[in-house]
């Protein structure tokens, strides 16, 4: 058992709300049929001043202010995201300025929708060995990314950012345990795949659509109906503790119908299921931590509930972290 704990957490979302009437006549779809599919409602969507620092700036002030730390006590910023605001210098540096956290070094994380747990592992390390406190960001900003014709994907994502702030655990939720997954060789079942050093994004690239987000919808839902039941349960073998312990399930919120699959397979009978995507869609790497803090905001933590976290998304990538309130 680590004895670093989350000291307070945060989440913002942008004002703009944007309903599945908006998003649907375009993917040739309809309000009912997106409901069906996915219970999602609305999602948020930022303005076009906003990038992805923005959103996780908000939200890590948020997160400070819970945990009642200042920036300037912050050692490391660590930014989960697949929607950096540049190909470099990292978000992260942009959030440490924002911030005015000067002495924190800060970089970034991608693990696509997984991200925030990864995050979340870094920082731990980094704290393990240096000390301080850290502040772990998920954000991610998609409506940027999306084909509005695609309808496996633009009625799915909204834009947003959640945070935590990490410190010695004395009077935090401690971090029990935490576990990485990364299965390599199914890399395409979600990618982006214009933009980088493979394929630059040039006027071929945006001809034939390749700056978009693209998802094989029925590799992931196997992906993740055949691995995670199984990750899961391995999980909290490892973690020492049996189903009945876990009080709460955070999970990465993809798809409504899709984690309502999976929790009756995971079979935590005294486990309530946390989503907020039926508001703001999937959001990405900022789904865990907004969910989380959404959560915790409500009152529905007592100490000594045990707290699953669980992401998953491209890579094909899973992360879990059991979470002691």
């Amino acid at each position: 058992m680590t004895d670093i704990g989350i000291l307070g957490t945060g989440a913002y979302v942008p004002d703009r709300i944007v309903s599945n009437d908006e998003v649907s006549a375009a993917a040739g779809v309809d309000d009912a049929w997106i409901v069906r599919k996915t219970d999602i409602r609305e999602r948020r969507w930022a303005a076009r001043d906003q990038a992805t620092s923005d959103l996780a700036t908000a939200a890590g002030r948020a997160a400070l202010e819970s945990a009642g730390i200042s920036a300037d006590q912050l050692s490391v910023i660590v930014v989960a995201t697949s929607t950096p605001d540049r190909p470099q210098p990292p978000t992260a540096a942009y959030v440490q300025h924002n911030l005015g956290a000067t002495g924190a070094a800060a970089f970034d994380v991608n693990a696509v929708c997984s991200g925030e747990v990864f995050a979340l592992s870094a920082a731990e390390g980094v704290l393990a060995r240096h000390g301080g406190h850290a502040l772990v960001i998920g954000a991610d900003l998609y409506s940027r990314i999306l084909n509005p014709a695609d309808r496996r994907t633009v009625v799915l994502f909204g834009d947003g950012a959640g945070a935590m702030v990490l410190g010695p655990g004395g009077r935090g939720a401690r971090i029990r345990h935490l576990t990485l997954h990364t299965f390599g060789e199914l890399t395409d079942l979600i990618q982006v795949p214009a933009g980088g050093s493979r394929l630059p994004c040039d006027q071929a690239a945006l001809d034939a659509g390749l700056q978009y987000f693209a998802m094989d919808g029925r590799g992931v839902r196997r992906f993740v109906e055949d691995r995670l039941p199984y990750l899961t349960k391995q999980f909290l073998h490892d973690a020492g503790v049996v189903p009945d312990d876990i009080s709460h399930f955070v999970p990465h919120q993809a798809n409504g119908v899709l984690l309502d699959t999976v929790f009756a397979e995971l079979a935590l009978p005294k486990a309530t299921m946390h989503r907020t995507l039926a508001r703001y869609g999937n959001t990405g790497a900022a789904s865990i931590p907004i969910t989380l803090d959404g959560a915790a905001r409500a009152g529905a933590f007592r100490p000594g509930d045990l707290i699953l976290l669980a992401g998953f998304g491209g890579g094909m990538a899973a992360g879990f972290a059991l979470v002691e309130w």
